[in-house]
């Protein structure tokens, strides 16, 4: 497998515990809208630590980006990202598989899971395609929605946000459950790409092929 050791040219916060990470990209790298790779901290000890990451930026830009949330909680891959800087160095994998645009549907998404998402909408947006493709994104509460602006400037009435924890004017303040799915789903013979904790896409899969749901797209 090939390994890419590239420089981080910029770090920007997000959300309160969400990175942007922009960074090198290496010649002739290339990537469809929904794919991962395997990073690595370049640093002592952290070389061999892989996760996987999704890109968010587009393949045609001239750097590549991932909006990675930073647990802190432990001293675990990402809490060791927190601490970077600019001109510290990922490496970086091939590109694989995961999530892919199939067709227009229906978006899930539970927290940082958004970010497979967020390379396929800014393609389709570029594109003028992004049609009547619906993201529904489930957070605990407003502070921890990420690039909510940019979401509203590309979806409008399609990015419905639901707030679990918090309660605030403007938001629904729901679980993505049985009942909330008929509310603002009508249409249940399309796609639906679902991407989140594993309990949350545990519990959607059996419930949207109940509703009739017609192929679903998970992130794994």
């Amino acid at each position: 497998m090939a390994e890419h050791i590239v420089s981080i040219l910029d770090i920007t916060p997000v959300t309160h515990n969400v990175k942007r990470f922009t960074l090198q990209k290496p010649a002739g790298y290339t990537f469809i809208p929904g794919q991962a790779t395997d990073v690595a901290v370049n640093l002592p000890g952290w070389e061999k630590e892989l996760r996987p990451f999704t890109f968010t930026a587009l393949n045609e830009w001239d750097t590549l980006e991932f909006t990675i949330k930073i647990y802190d909680d432990h001293p675990g891959m990402t809490h060791q990202l927190g601490q970077l800087k600019t001109g510290n160095s990922l490496i970086l994998h091939d590109p694989w598989g995961a999530i892919q645009y199939k067709g227009e549907g229906v978006f899930i998404a539970g927290g940082a899971g958004v970010t497979p998402f967020i390379a396929i909408f800014r393609q389709l947006h570029k594109e003028g395609k992004t049609g009547g493709n619906k993201l529904i994104f489930s957070n605990k509460t407003r502070e921890d929605i990420i690039l909510e602006n940019e979401f509203r400037a590309m979806l409008g009435k399609n990015f419905i946000n639901t707030l679990t924890d918090e309660a605030f004017p403007g938001y629904d303040h729901h679980y993505v459950d049985e009942v909330y799915l008929r509310d603002k789903v009508k249409n249940f013979r399309q796609h639906f790409y679902i991407c989140g904790p594993d309990a949350m896409v545990a519990d959607l899969q059996p419930l949207i092929r109940k509703l009739g749901g017609e192929s679903i797209i998970v992130e794994l």
